[in-house]
Parts: structure tokens; sequence; C-alpha cells
């Protein structure tokens, strides 16, 4: 997984945002562990495009973006372009992908009806997945969804989708009260949770959508920093030294694996969540 440029691309990014010299062998550093902030998801644009009159930044979130999308363009293109009969490795990969999404998020959610949304659930899936995974990738090494404007655009996508089926196939006026009033409750209950349902259903998931890809993904990079950081930091010429430089190198391989894991683990949340929302769209709750 490229643990060793991974650590030392994190030991220098860190050391220059701390304006700090780290100085392996040789006492850490010349002003205390540059410990890691939010300034390590912020980057400087490396160009500016203007359109009417607003500007866009080319940042390196946006870069790796750009190039996870085409990368999965192009791969699935190859991939189902002439499908064969009996598939070799790469449309053997694609269709395991497709049959997953399909078979485990689509029509395990939402019934058979499910699989017209395959298509969104499937490209949905691949992209956070490649926001995510960036952050292991040597030389990238960045979670593009630990900036918050990516997963809230994702939410606000899905938002939009699960509305309108959800008006669509129940009516503008049952979708809201089928939400607001589920059957067999007293009454006065429904004082008290016909607001909380709306505000949960209509306000509150985008929002946890939100915020549970991007807490992940945040919390992740700034561990792996930490760890990346001290591996050289603690590194010296004495046995305390070398023992805690080792245990953080460790604790670095170990948690890239760990990471790699939740990144894959939280793109399919993602998409599984989404897939929730348009069956209740579809289904009134009975």
């Amino acid at each position: 997984m490229g643990v060793s440029s991974v650590l030392a691309a994190g030991a220098v990014r860190l050391s220059e945002e701390a304006n700090c010299h780290l100085v392996p062998w040789g006492g850490g550093s010349d002003c205390g562990f540059p410990a890691p902030s939010s300034e390590i998801f912020n980057f400087s644009p490396y160009g500016t495009l203007a359109i009417a009159g607003q500007e866009f930044n080319f940042t390196k979130p946006v870069v790796l973006a750009i190039i996870g999308s085409i990368f999965l363009i192009v791969f699935f293109l190859a991939v189902f372009r002439k499908p064969k009969l009996v598939p070799g490795r790469m449309q053997s990969v694609g269709e395991y992908g497709y049959t997953f999404i399909r078979d485990g998020v689509a029509r395990e959610v939402i019934g058979k009806e499910g699989d017209k949304y395959v298509p969104f659930l499937f490209s949905l899936f691949f992209f956070v997945w490649m926001l995510n995974i960036w952050g292991i990738i040597p030389f990238a090494q960045f979670p593009v969804s630990s900036r918050i404007a990516w997963p809230a655009a994702l939410a606000l996508v899905i938002w939009p989708i699960y509305m309108w089926l959800g008006m669509r196939h129940q009516g503008p006026v049952k979708y809201f009260t089928n939400m607001m009033f589920p059957p067999g409750l007293p009454k006065p209950i429904y004082l008290i949770l016909a607001p909380i349902e709306l505000v949960s259903n209509v306000l509150i998931r985008p929002v946890t959508l939100t915020i549970r890809l991007f807490a992940n993904m945040f919390a992740g990079h700034l561990l792996l920093t930490i760890f990346a950081v001290a591996t050289f930091y603690l590194i010296s010429p004495s046995l305390v030294g070398v023992l805690g430089s080792a245990a953080s190198f460790v604790m670095s391989v170990i948690l890239t694996g760990f990471e790699a894991f939740i990144q894959a683990l939280q793109a399919f949340i993602f998409t599984l969540l989404a897939a929730v929302y348009i069956s209740t769209s579809l289904h009134a709750e009975h």
C-alpha cells in the first residue's frame, strides 16, 4: 500500500505547514512535535478557471476526483464495451461489482423493482469508494471525502431523487402524511412524532448522510497522519527513540489496512442508505 511513501509524504507535509524541520536520528524536530490540525486538509490551488465571472480552483481534492472519475469511466468502458460469454479477469471484476450492488443492495433493499436503480447505485458506490481510497494511494494520500463539500454534494444529489420518487409514487400529499403519521399508534403520539418524522426524513437525512462519510474519512486521515509523523519525529539513536518510532510505524501499517476496510465499508453504507431512502419513497411504511 506504499506505507513508506505515505509516512514520508505525511512527515514532509506537516513539517512544512508547522514551519518545522524534522531531524531523524538527531532529536526529532527543531520546534516540537508538529501535531496535525485541520490545516492538513487545506491545499493551495494548482490553477484557477474563470467561467461567467466565477472562479473555480483546481486543488488537490478536485484533481484527485477528476482523475478518479476518468479512471472509473475508462475501466468500466473497457470491461463492458465488448463483454464475452466467458469473462476474463477484468470483466469478472466488473461483473462481480455489478452483481454485488444489484443483489446485495438494490434487490435486497428495494426489491425486484430496484433493478432500474442499479446503474445509479453502482455508479454511486464506486465513485464514493474512489474518493475514499485516494487516502492510501501513494503520492496522493488524501481521501477526497474528508472535505465535507464532496459528501454534501453527493447527499444533495440523493435528496431530490428520493423526495421526487416519494411524491411521484405516493402522491405529493400522501407521501408526507404516510411519512408523518405511521399507522397503529395512539393519536396523541402524533403530536410529537409527526414533526420529528418530517424533520428527520426531509432535513436530517442528507445531513447525517454527509457527516457519516465525512467524519470517518476525516478522522482516518488525521489518525494516519499522526502516526506517520510520529514515526519520523520519535526516531533517535536511543532505545526509546527506536522503539517509539518502530511502534508508530507498525501502527501506521495496521491503520492503513484498517483504513482501506473503512473506506470500502463507508462507500457501501452510503450506497445502502441511498437505496433505503429510495425504497421508503417507493413504498409507504405500513
